[in-house]
């Protein structure tokens, strides 16, 4: 199959993006990313727009929709909540966007946002009420600023047959590990990178906007730099490079880890003896979105029970939809590091707290430069 073949399969749903992607990168194609040259979404008529991370494109998580629509909404991806909101603010209209908790109360200040009726979700009474009801989210008369959709965990994906424990525990200290100089890979965004690195360096969260804590998350993570081959906001690279080897170990969400094993390499998502980091992601709703009803339409195909059953099997990621649950066992669950109970898991690692702007925008510049050398 040529590109302009997989193009078109891409886009009418029978091919993922992530498969489409790892058979560009196969080829030696690289993906680019196109400017935005007016103020709405560029995308098909008549569908609405979804500005997602990257990995969240695919059909698999859009089977209502399609079945309704007869094709996939529009998307738009991102590789960090701060690089999305920016453009929104700049004048970007879309639809649908897919923050996380931490950003939660920033997205929200904008004024760029409506509340969800959540007399329009389907699976309303069956949503977790422990991932509805996060600090921020609370938008008045019953309604809330963002669903949630998806939970989880960023941590390390490490090579069992290639990363020697010496018979410890696991540890965020696998990425400083000198011995795998050149050999490790991470994320990109200061909402994972920067907050994992407060884990390491033994910040807690509720002292990490201090200036003592900035020093300290600073000097750990400019103490990593010269042991990181790459830092990126693609998921597919740190996968690829896990698989052949070139990477020994990675900061990864859960469905990196996930897509390794079913390809059978010989990975684990650590459980580091410090914690993992936690968060909950879902959806709003811009204030001027062009297509209201199709914004609900791409809410409820997320909130499905057959989308959750996909984000679980696949992705190990937990979802909002408690139904989603029913098809897995404890003990397929607990296989893959989730429970019924969000909270278990959540609360058992460190959970991404909500910060300033005036924060954020100091955090991301001051990483910015780390990861440039400086």
């Amino acid at each position: 199959m040529d590109v302009l073949d997989q193009l078109g399969s891409l886009r009418e749903g029978k091919l993922s993006r992530r498969a489409f992607t790892h058979s560009l990168m196969a080829a030696g194609i690289g993906l680019v990313s196109m400017p935005v040259t007016g103020r709405r979404a560029l995308a098909s008529e008549g569908l609405p727009t979804y500005f997602t991370w990257g990995g969240y494109d695919i059909p698999e998580l859009f089977g209502p929709f399609q079945a309704a629509r007869g094709e996939l909404p529009n998307f738009s991806v991102y590789g960090a909540s701060e690089e999305a909101l920016t453009k929104m603010r700049g004048g970007y209209v879309v639809d649908v966007a897919h923050p996380c908790n931490q950003a939660l109360p920033r997205w929200v200040a904008t004024g760029l946002f409506q509340p969800v009726d959540p007399t329009r979700l389907e699976a309303y009474d069956d949503l977790m009420p422990e991932l509805l009801d996060l600090p921020g989210n609370d938008a008045d008369d019953g309604k809330h600023w963002m669903t949630p959709f998806d939970w989880g965990q960023t941590s390390i994906t490490y090579r069992t047959d290639l990363v020697d424990l010496e018979g410890g525990e696991e540890s965020w200290g696998i990425l400083w590990d000198e011995r795998y100089a050149g050999r490790l890979g991470s994320l990109a965004g200061g909402a994972d990178a920067w907050w994992c690195g407060a884990i390491y360096a033994g910040v807690p969260f509720e002292d990490i906007a201090t200036e003592e804590a900035f020093e300290k998350i600073a000097e750990a993570m400019r103490r990593q730099r010269p042991l990181i081959r790459t830092y990126t906001d693609d998921t597919t690279t740190l996968e690829q490079a896990l698989a052949s080897g070139e990477m020994v170990a990675a900061m990864t969400w859960n469905s990196s880890a996930a897509t390794l094993r079913s390809e059978g390499i010989p990975v684990r998502f650590a459980e580091p003896k410090e914690g993992a980091l936690t968060w909950v992601c879902g959806m709003m709703i811009h204030k001027d979105a062009p297509n209201l009803d199709g914004a609900y339409d791409i809410i409820n195909s997320l909130l499905s029970t057959e989308t959750g059953e996909f984000l679980i099997g696949s992705y190990n990621y937990g979802h909002s939809n408690s139904r989603s649950f029913d098809q897995f066992t404890e003990e397929q669950l607990t296989e893959i590091g989730l429970s019924r109970d969000p909270l278990e898991i959540l609360n058992a690692g460190h959970f991404q707290t909500p910060q300033t702007q005036e924060w954020e925008t100091r955090m991301n510049s001051l990483w910015q430069e780390i990861m440039a050398g400086f």
